[in-house]
């Protein structure tokens, strides 16, 4: 029997390398090799290094389709992990053909056996040896040990079973590195607990915080004008909400005379209506939920009904607010033409409506819980040789560290939640269950979701436009991979970890809710290809328009403030421009959100642009060659906003594909 050539490389980061012992096992197509000592005591892994063992088998093994490592602590030397970057294998010393065992990884004393295969994708149905169908299922047995389902707030989506980060896997951690962030403006202020003394010493928060802030500048400067209102609803941090209507809400206490003077001459609410130019803010979601109390203060939540008209100067504008759900003489309906202070005031009303909905909501549940589900089934049920592994994972994978930290921080006891935000810890588990409730699948399909709420054919809604054509180009780039594992759909049909993944999906993560309409199997390569779109779209762009504008439209404070402290008003004419200051957040949880938001919207310096993928296997073959096709379509879509936005007042770079990141990972 001839010798075998087996070389060990390690990952040339710095701290790569280990002192432990390296013990390997190669395993045949015909039978195994007894585990074999790789590594002295001459630091063969070293960062960086290539070492090659050369080993003479008892019995002709076959070709070698798995190989086996296993670290051993050495006495008096720190157990330190070792990043492994691949294990070559040569039959014979003059073997041109080289067998490659990628792992990219983080190897532990603690984590006994790791056994890797080769390089080639493969579906479960490909398998030819029963000993590579084994190790994809003890695989998968070994992660459902460790990476398992819990119920975090009861009617809610699912997470992960853990509560510690130190817990994860260090493969799926992550060290987030941001550009050094100047907060000792805010933080200074955050023992304050009394009301803001004038709007004078709001602006010099501002001045301080904001005076490199461009859009934060024209927000402050155009807050109170009723087209920006609308603007907003298209275009800033929570541009899910608004939607077209061709009849009112039967709760709506209005009438076409009221709002006649805000309309077109020569039209009506009826014809607008018909027109499809009315369209509705409806916060039925918060009615009823139990306020928080802030610094020993009761505070307040509203859910109101806000009617919108789209004019013939392409300006979206409120024209009648109803601050609570049900009508009546205590509930008055707020219009343009009523003193300016009541309708500021219901204005604000609705933006704060909007701040509880779009941090719970749109941000934490939409992106952050679903891309959660995504990677947990994902860990749970489809093998790393899968395909759809390896393309969802770089958009997954940094969801359970980042969900995990957001749990014990914001939504803990002392937390921005409980301290500073009108949806406290009473309301936020109520809000997050109804949430959850009306999650629909084509909500958060781009293309299903702007038609449905009439937004897609807007010329000044900016996200809509990015969305789709960011949507359109990852749906080419998923339809291509796709393609590239499955010729036909009963591939898919037939693809059993594939349907476990789907249905543990359904089941698990989405509590087995049928009305929502999320898939429970595939039975096609496009509803496959939709339903990964979705995903990747998810975790990369949705994140990036609701997660990195925060900071931007929230900065002003009384445009989007995060609690109220007085109830909303029950009749007109009750209150003074100078009295809204009252209704407004304290010092101290003013400044409390603000901190959130500004770490929350500051990009990392190891920020990942999207589909720029920094794993292994897409820089060769198919998928390198997919990966510059949606590169190339992804940076002409960047040409083209960053063209548009040179011309506009206000910009909108949120879906610029340079700026999404590849992943939830703040």
């Amino acid at each position: 029997m001839e010798k075998i050539y087996v070389t060990i490389r390690t990952s040339s980061d710095p701290i790569a390398g280990s002192y432990n012992t390296l013990w390997i096992s190669l395993i045949g197509s015909q039978s195994k090799c007894p585990p074999f000592r790789a590594t002295s005591d001459k630091g063969e892994l070293l960062a960086g290094s290539t070492y090659t063992v050369k080993i003479k088998p008892d019995a002709n093994i076959g070709n070698v389709v798995l190989v086996r490592l296993r670290l051993e602590a050495r006495p008096g030397f720190p157990d330190l992990a070792w990043h492994c970057l691949d294990i070559q294998v040569k039959l014979t010393a003059n073997a041109t053909e080289v067998g490659c065992f990628p792992c990219h990884r983080w190897i532990k004393s603690s984590d006994g056996d790791v056994v890797l295969r080769s390089d080639r994708v493969c579906l479960l149905n490909w398998e030819s040896l029963q000993i590579l169908k084994d190790h994809r299922a003890k695989e998968l047995k070994s992660k459902q040990q460790h990476i398992r389902w819990k119920t975090f707030l009861e009617g809610t989506i699912r997470c992960i079973d853990m509560t510690s980060v130190q817990a994860l896997d260090p493969n799926l951690s992550f060290t987030r590195q941001s550009p050094s962030l100047n907060l000792h403006y805010l933080r200074g202020f955050t023992d304050r607990a009394e009301s803001w003394k004038s709007l004078g010493e709001l602006e010099m928060l501002f001045l301080y915080n904001g005076q490199d802030n461009a859009v934060a500048k024209y927000v402050q400067a155009h807050w109170r004008e009723d087209n920006f209102f609308g603007y907003q609803c298209l275009n800033g941090c929570n541009p899910l909400q608004i939607r077209q209507i061709h009849s009112l809400p039967p709760n709506l206490a209005v009438t076409s005379e009221m709002l006649r003077g805000f309309l077109p001459l020569c039209s009506s609410l009826e014809q607008e209506l018909k027109k499809g130019t009315i369209f509705l803010l409806n916060y039925e979601i918060l009615d009823q939920l139990p306020a928080n109390v802030i610094n020993g203060k009761q505070s307040y939540l509203a859910a109101p009904l806000c009617l919108l008209h789209y004019n013939q100067h392409e300006e979206l504008k409120p024209i009648a607010i109803q601050l609570q759900q049900t009508p009546g003489p205590l509930n008055p309906l707020f219009l343009p033409s009523d003193p300016a202070p009541d309708w500021l005031l219901a204005k604000i009303w609705v933006r704060n409506a909007d701040f509880q909905v779009h941090q719970l909501l749109s941000h934490f549940m939409r992106t952050h819980l679903v891309g959660e589900v995504c990677c947990i089934a994902t860990l749970r049920n489809l093998p790393e040789v899968h395909p759809l592994h390896q393309l969802l994972v770089p958009h997954i994978k940094n969801t359970l560290q980042i969900n995990i930290q957001a749990r014990g921080y914001l939504l803990d006891a002392n937390g921005v939640f409980d301290k500073a935000i009108g949806c406290g810890l009473k309301a936020a588990p109520i809000l997050l269950a109804r949430g959850t409730q009306q999650l629909h699948y084509t909500s958060l399909c781009v293309p299903d979701d702007l038609k449905e709420r009439g937004v897609d054919k807007l010329p000044n809604c900016y996200y809509a436009q990015d969305a789709l054509r960011v949507w359109n180009a990852l749906y080419r780039f998923v339809v291509n991979w796709v393609d590239l594992y499955y010729p036909d759909d009963q591939e898919v049909q037939h693809d059993s970890e594939l349907q476990n993944w789907i249905k543990e999906i359904h089941v698990e993560g989405f509590l087995g809710l049928t009305h929502t309409g999320f898939p429970q199997s595939f039975k096609t390569k496009l509803e496959l290809s939709k339903f990964i779109t979705m995903m990747m779209f998810t975790c990369s762009a949705l994140h990036a328009a609701v997660n990195f504008s925060q900071v931007d439209f929230n900065l002003w404070m009384p445009n989007c403030p995060a609690a109220m402290c007085r109830p909303p008003p029950n009749a007109k004419g009750l209150v003074t421009e100078e009295e809204i200051l009252s209704f407004l957040p304290d010092v101290n949880s003013t400044c409390n959100v603000l901190l959130v938001l500004s770490m929350l919207s500051q990009p990392a310096v190891n920020f990942v642009p999207l589909c720029q993928y920094r794993e292994w296997y897409f820089r060769s073959g198919d998928h390198h060659r997919l990966v510059e096709m949606v590169l190339k379509e992804l940076g002409a879509i960047a040409d083209d906003i960053i063209k548009r936005n040179s011309k506009l007042m206000l910009p909108y770079p949120y879906l610029c594909p340079d700026y999404i990141e590849n992943s939830v990972a703040i």
